[in-house]
């Protein structure tokens, strides 16, 4: 009985590919059109977009060309091609600004991106794509029902974002003065971040950072300058224990003040 499951799936995956070749050789577009969309439906996704391919040029014009060129996109995200699938998708609501897809095709083209973005000490550049084509679908369809599905992924992609900001700004305070004041570089860094993320996770992280990067650029600082710089620590520490009254580093900063305070004269 095994066997013979087994050679019916067999036999039943090379008829599948023996029709998949003569639709791939057909001159009947319309018959590789249904073709492509039987295999969409089955999940053979490979074939369907290879199919849809061919058929999005001939059928320019007509209905079938937009169809085709959106379930290229969808076949290629399926497939986790997503990089392949944005740039369809863009090329879809670019020709179709109005079209019956367009709503879908921005989404996916955004959220693929989203589900390819790399770890945040690689490069962004998806990441960053990914950002703005969900919130140019969020302009677009305000209404639609994956915006809180949009709005998250956005969320998750500018902590990403933020959070390599913080490890730049976390390798700038590591550095210290080797080379230079490498302190002023991490608040910079970290201060960019906070203005640009104002709503991450990591906002009490990088404006901690500020405010221990404050504290070493003072405590090692000529004694001329040991004042002013200090009196700079302390202005962090109230905008830090304010910001986060119950912040779980709030003893950390308290040390620093104490510490600061020594050196400014009331």
């Amino acid at each position: 009985m095994r066997k013979f499951i087994i050679f019916s799936l067999l036999a039943l995956v090379m008829c599948s590919c023996g029709e998949y070749q003569r639709a791939l050789k057909s001159e009947d577009y319309n018959y590789k059109f249904e073709f492509a969309k039987q295999a969409f439906e089955n999940k053979r996704y490979v074939q369907a977009g290879t199919l849809f391919k061919q058929c999005c040029n001939v059928f320019k014009g007509t209905d079938k060309a937009e169809e085709s060129l959106y379930l290229l996109g969808l076949s290629d995200y399926e497939n986790q091609d997503y990089l392949s699938s944005g740039a369809v998708f863009k090329t879809y609501y670019q020709r179709y600004p109005k079209g019956k897809f367009v709503e879908p095709a921005r989404f996916y083209c955004g959220y693929g991106y989203y589900l390819d973005s790399p770890d945040p000490q690689l490069d962004q550049s998806t990441t960053i794509k990914g950002i703005e084509e969900l919130q140019a679908f969020l302009e677009y369809f305000p209404r639609s029902d994956k915006v809180a599905q949009a709005q998250n992924a956005i969320f998750e992609l500018q902590d990403k974002l933020t959070l390599k900001q913080l490890q730049n700004a976390q390798l700038y305070y590591n550095l210290g003065n080797y080379l230079g004041n490498n302190y002023e570089s991490c608040v910079i860094v970290a201060r960019n971040a906070v203005k640009d993320y104002p709503y991450s996770k990591y906002k009490e992280d990088l404006e901690l950072l500020i405010l221990k990067a404050r504290y070493q650029e003072a405590d090692q600082s000529i004694d001329e300058r040991k004042q002013e710089r200090f009196r700079e620590v302390i202005d962090e520490y109230y905008s830090f224990v304010n910001n986060y009254p119950d912040s779980p580093n709030r003893q950390e900063a308290e040390n620093i003040y104490q510490i600061a305070r020594k050196y400014v004269k009331d």
